[in-house]
């Protein structure tokens, strides 16, 4: 009887747990079975393990083997134990040394022909090996996302053959290529919308601060054209932020790109989406738009055509910050710390007080068309706002003044973000309401103003500290340490469309 440890990673919610394969290989009737909640995917790694050894030229010992994967109520998914299970086999028939097992952890989907395959959720296993102190064996397809993580050792390899032989101190397998990283001057850029700044002013002030934005105006005055262009002026992430979205990317289906790193997420589902598409879900639960959206922005087009249960999702995580997905066997926690860009349109037709009369909706259609969005929700938006027409003149000549360039505008923006850090640790907007009374004091003036603003327009107690936030970002972008009038000003002057929209 032998037995054989290969430490290899599972995957729940952005977490990567450790799972340790035991494979026992002994005398009895030719079997193998796999123990330790193995899902279908896992179950059929013997068909894939068994054309693998045999075609990368090894022995499949004739023996019973018993493979048990730790901790065995942790439910296994996947094909990412594939590489630790052949080792394991291929340790415990003594076909390749396994004293320097303990020492590496090992992912990776096999082909029947020996072959490692890309897996999901690269990034977090990358971490976890780091923390750990091991080495970690993967596919080489995945090496330079893992790499990411500074100071991980990595092991990459084209097939299982090459592992083995990296084992056994035949040969050892190269570095991964250096990190390839987009440039900024590759985004959409601000100046190409002309007029519209009293909008761009406040897309400067939401990108400062973190704060959530709508903007209400008829079509084609170029709400989306001016959504798509926030992620060049928003700051980059650090360190930390960057491998929380990174992870959240890399377990998801579609996975993540190494050239985004730093870089927010700006996503923009479609109205059609569901409320699990916006939140997560599924049997095993993956994040979903809001998680994918955490550290950057999530822009919602057409805002009222989204159906009102799949809105009103978004009411805790927008408060919390994360979101909780439970099910039956299971429970996930997924980050989503995300800043709101929505936009919709006045009316049904979208011309409701254009000047060309076009609009033909009646008060009652306006009101069913407007009530879509509740009240609870419109108070966690920040920021409300009315986006105009451009006249033509401006349309065909340009502007006078010219248009700042995204570049312009993003250095005001960290220099601001760079205040509020260093006061606080943290973005404007997630501020407690602590933290709101510590580091956004008011004068006897401003109480005053702020006071009569709350009983004209019938504020709640959320939007007050919303309003104090705001004020704070407009000062930082002042480089004023207290918050002035002007600035008080100018954040009830973007609260008074919630009224409105009633």
């Amino acid at each position: 009887m032998s037995l054989a440890i290969v430490y290899s990673r599972g995957r729940s919610g952005i977490e990567a747990p450790l799972v340790t394969v035991e494979v026992n290989v002994s005398n009895g009737l030719p079997s193998l079975s796999i123990v330790g909640l193995p899902e279908t995917a896992v179950k059929e790694s013997k068909d894939r393990v068994y054309g693998a050894i045999l075609n990368s030229h090894f022995e499949f010992p004739i023996q019973r083997i018993t493979i048990n994967l730790a901790p065995a109520d942790l439910p296994k998914e996947g094909g990412r134990f594939d590489l630790a299970i052949a080792l394991g086999i291929l340790a415990a028939s003594g076909q390749i040394p396994r004293n320097e097992l303990h020492l590496y952890e090992c992912v990776g989907e096999l082909s029947l022909g020996g072959n490692l395959r890309a897996i999901h959720g690269t990034l977090p296993v990358s971490l976890q090996a780091k923390q750990a102190g091991r080495q970690l064996i993967l596919p080489l397809e995945n090496a330079a996302e893992a790499a990411l993580i500074q100071q991980v050792k990595l092991v990459p390899a084209r097939t299982l053959l090459d592992v083995c032989a990296h084992l056994s101190g035949q040969t050892t397998l190269l570095p991964i290529p250096p990190l390839v990283r987009t440039e900024q001057s590759q985004l959409l850029d601000f100046a190409d919308v002309q007029g519209q700044y009293h909008v761009k002013r406040a897309f400067e002030i939401a990108a400062a601060g973190g704060h959530n934005l709508l903007m209400l105006g008829p079509p084609g005055t170029g709400k989306s054209m001016l959504a798509s262009r926030l992620p060049s002026i928003l700051p980059p992430l650090s360190e930390f932020q960057a491998q929380q979205t990174a992870a959240i990317a890399s377990v998801s289906e579609q996975g993540f790109k190494v050239e985004n790193w730093c870089q927010p997420p700006f996503r923009a589902p479609h109205h059609t989406a569901s409320a699990a598409a916006l939140v997560g879900g599924g049997s095993n639960p993956k994040p979903g738009e809001i998680s994918l959206a955490h550290n950057g922005a999530l822009f919602l087009d057409e805002l009222p055509e989204f159906d009102r249960r799949v809105l009103e999702v978004l009411r805790e995580p927008l408060e919390s910050g994360h979101i909780t997905i439970s099910r039956a066997t299971r429970q996930a926690d997924f980050p989503a710390r995300f800043q709101l860009i929505a936009a919709m349109n006045p009316c049904p037709c979208g011309y409701l007080g254009d000047a060309s009369g076009r609009c033909h909706c009646t008060m009652e259609q306006v009101s069913r068309y407007r009530n879509k969005i509740s009240g609870p929700l419109l108070d966690r938006i920040d920021m409300h706002l009315e986006v105009p027409r451009v006249s033509h003149e401006v349309l065909r000549k340009g502007s006078p003044e010219g248009q700042e360039s995204s570049q312009q505008i993003r250095a005001r923006v960290i220099a601001a973000r760079a205040i509020a850090v260093g006061r606080c640790n943290k973005a404007n907007a997630v501020l407690s309401v602590n933290e709101v009374k510590l580091f956004c004091p008011l004068h006897e003036r401003g109480h005053q103003l702020l006071e009569q603003a709350i009983e004209r327009f019938g504020l709640s107690h959320r939007a007050y500290h919303r309003i104090l936030k705001l004020s704070r970002t407009i000062a930082d972008l002042a480089q004023s340490p207290a918050i002035e009038i002007s600035h008080l000003s100018e954040a009830i002057s973007y609260r008074k469309l919630d009224r409105a929209i009633k």
